[in-house]
C-alpha cells in the first residue's frame, strides 16, 4: 500500500522537508503522485530513506550517500573505495576527539581558576578576559569555531 509523505516521516523519523530536499538532491528518486497529487511512496522508498539517515548519522555527506546509493543499486566493481571513505570519516573523528579533549581540559583549567569568592571576582571571568589565548587552546579556535565539523549535540 503506499504511503503519502507525512506516512513516510513518521515511518522514518524524518522531517517532510527534508524527504523533500532529499528528492530535489536525487537520493529519493521522484514519487509517483496520486490522481489529486499526492506524492505516493513504496516500501522500496522506506528502506532507502533509512539507509539515508544511517549514512547521515556516520558523518556522510550528500555526496558520499550519492555515490554509496549509486553502489548499492547496482556494485559494478570492488567496494574498496568504501572502506577507504569509512577509514576517512574515523580519522575525522578521532581529530574531533583530540579537539574535544582538549577543550574539556581548557574548561578544567577555567573551572580551577574559580574558588567561588565573590569578593575578590571571579577567576573564571578574568581568564576568558584575557587578551592572551589559552595554551590549551591554540590551534583550537579553528577546529571549533562555529560551523565546524565538531558535533553539536
Amino acid at each position: 500500500m503506499p504511503l503519502k509523505i507525512g506516512d513516510l516521516a513518521k515511518a522514518t523519523d524524518t522531517q517532510v522537508v527534508t524527504i523533500r530536499y532529499y528528492e530535489k538532491e536525487g537520493l529519493l528518486r521522484q514519487p509517483e503522485r496520486s490522481d489529486s497529487g499526492y506524492r505516493l511512496y513504496s516500501e522500496t522508498d522506506v528502506e532507502r530513506l533509512h539507509f539515508i539517515r544511517r549514512c547521515r548519522q556516520h558523518g556522510m555527506s550528500l555526496g558520499e550517500i550519492r555515490a554509496l546509493l549509486a553502489f548499492r543499486d547496482s556494485p559494478t566493481s570492488s567496494c574498496d573505495w568504501i572502506n577507504f571513505l569509512v577509514e576517512k570519516h574515523i580519522a575525522e573523528v578521532e581529530q574531533q576527539i583530540e579537539s574535544l579533549q582538549l577543550l574539556k581540559s581548557h574548561l578544567e583549567t577555567l573551572r580551577r581558576s574559580c574558588g567561588g569568592d565573590h569578593a575578590h571576582g571571579c577567576g573564571i571571568i578574568a581568564q576568558l578576559d584575557r587578551d592572551t589565548p589559552c595554551p590549551s587552546c591554540n590551534g583550537l579556535h579553528c577546529r571549533l569555531a562555529p560551523g565546524s565539523s565538531v558535533p553539536s549535540r
